[in-house]
């Protein structure tokens, strides 16, 4: 997929409403594959309708389905071996097919704690599935592993009709994000306030959407092929910056004498200007797929940036006033400073 492409309004509307769309998704599957298993009459029929919603149920992007039907496919096959093998040697030895079922469960309990507990979980499940038939009854454990397959392709085939991407869905949130940090910059710092805003809860609510971004990173640079560590990096700066505008706005309120002589500094001014129109600019890339904008922004801020530090060499007063302006400044620096890296991060992300 091309990470610029950008998001149409359709794409917009269903990926803002993707849990009604996963819902339908399913529905769908489900039903045509029941109407599938009457129509040709397969046996042990309940496990393609199983392994559909095992599948399909827990997550909606195609970064997590792909390889969590794959390790299913893998720990089905692996698991059914085994579960025949067990049937086999019980026909000859019950000590001896309980031995191997208990080195097949321990390398399940290995595994599960690696990279991939998913499949060494479904190797134990499918030899319980598989061994608690009937003894030597080697059909219905045959139809029950190739019953498992078939769910797992259909689970494969129906995300794969019109699939939701989880890079697009990181998009998205990232924007919202990123907007919704701009209007708190925009609320905390207005010039027409008398007395400190009470912007704690929403900073808490944003830091919370930040976080549960973090379960989008995997699947995104599965789809798109970036490394992993561009997305972590923008997770990181993401979450400092909303941990520094909260800092920035303790300094800000701090004192009454501190709020005027920096309510009247215009180069402070100019720096929330810009860094307001930076996130905006940032949020409005990432769903435009365009970031040459932010360019532009980036050299702005070092400008101001040299100004700034500029503010500090110059600044004398009382201490705890020039305490708390010297704290303002210093955060609004390093504010400048991740807001370049976050756009740089960005451009990666959003490459062709």
């Amino acid at each position: 997929m091309r990470p610029d492409k950008p998001l149409s309004a359709l794409q917009f509307s269903i990926y803002r409403n993707y849990r009604i769309v996963h819902g339908l998704r399913i529905a769908i599957a489900f039903i045509i594959t029941f109407l599938l298993v009457r129509l040709l009459s397969i046996p042990e029929g309940t496990w393609p309708l199983i392994t559909l919603v095992v599948v399909m149920g827990p997550v909606s992007s195609w970064g997590n389905v792909f390889p969590r039907a794959l390790q299913r496919i893998s720990g089905t096959l692996f698991g059914s071996v085994s579960g025949l093998i067990a049937l086999w040697l019980e026909l000859y030895s019950l000590p001896l097919m309980l031995l191997w079922c208990a080195l097949v469960m321990f390398i399940c309990g290995f595994l599960t704690l690696g990279k991939h507990p998913y499949m060494a979980l479904l190797i134990g499940i499918t030899l319980g599935v598989i061994c608690g038939g009937q003894s030597g009854d080697f059909i219905p454990a045959l139809w029950r592993a190739g019953d498992v397959i078939l769910g797992s392709l259909l689970a494969l085939l129906f995300t794969l009709i019109w699939p939701q991407k989880a890079y697009l869905h990181w998009r998205i949130q990232l924007s919202d994000a990123l907007l919704e940090t701009a209007k708190i910059y925009h609320a905390g710092f207005s010039a027409n306030l008398v007395e400190q805003p009470r912007l704690a809860r929403p900073l808490q609510r944003l830091l919370a959407k930040i976080v549960k971004m973090r379960a989008l990173l995997e699947p995104a640079s599965k789809e798109t092929r970036i490394p992993r560590s561009v997305f972590e990096a923008i997770q990181t700066l993401n979450r400092n910056l909303v941990c520094t505008l909260e800092l920035q706005l303790s300094a800000w309120w701090s004192s009454r004498q501190s709020l005027l002589i920096m309510l009247n500094a215009p180069t402070l001014r100019q720096h929330q200007q810009m860094t307001e129109k930076t996130l905006r600019a940032l949020s409005a890339a990432l769903i435009t797929g365009k970031p040459e904008d932010l360019a532009a922004s980036g050299e702005e801020l070092a400008t101001i940036a040299l100004e700034l530090r500029l503010l500090i060499a110059e600044s004398e007063g009382d201490a705890r006033v020039e305490s708390a302006i010297h704290g303002y400044v210093w955060l609004s620096l390093e504010m400048v400073r991740q807001l370049e890296r976050l756009s740089d991060l960005v451009r990666l992300a959003l490459r062709k």
